[in-house]
């Protein structure tokens, strides 16, 4: 049996473990950081948003298109969206466990390939990167004592 990957993740940190059978313990093989999803809009942007004129004296502000912290939490997603990818590539698991803060688990499923989607075979939405190995084992008791077969 081919190890089963489980990433705990939030916009700042992923870690991700392997389960090589499903009475094995978690083994944090890597861990994942973007520090920039720990900054404030303020200090992600260089300047004070750009102005028009309007008619007569009035103008107004451009107003950003995108939110900073939530381009930030993008660009993690998909950091580690191409991990998963260059693991299953190299054929290092065949079942995906994701256990995610809400918010970051519908990021994480919009940058996942249909291959990588295939394989998830358990979705938690908990926000749960600072506990003890043994605290997330117990979110997976159930899954990993009932095997699921997705063929």
């Amino acid at each position: 049996m081919k190890p089963i990957y489980v990433v705990v993740a939030d916009n700042v940190h992923a870690r991700i473990f392997t389960v090589k059978t499903l009475s094995s313990p978690l083994e944090e093989i890597e861990t994942l950081t973007h520090l920039e999803g720990r900054l404030h809009d303020r200090e992600m942007t260089s300047d004070f948003p750009g102005k028009i004129k309007g008619n007569g004296k009035m103008g107004h502000a451009f107003e950003q298109r995108t939110d900073p912290k939530q381009n930030e939490s993008y660009k993690f997603a998909r950091q580690i969206a191409n991990y998963l990818e260059d693991a299953h590539n190299t054929n290092k698991f065949n079942q995906l466990l994701l256990i995610a803060d809400p918010s970051f688990l519908g990021l994480l499923r919009k940058n996942f390939s249909e291959p990588i989607r295939k394989l998830v075979a358990l979705e938690l939405d908990k926000n749960i990167t600072t506990h003890s190995i043994g605290d997330i084992r117990t979110y997976l008791v159930p899954y990993l004592h009932s095997p699921v077969d997705k063929n």
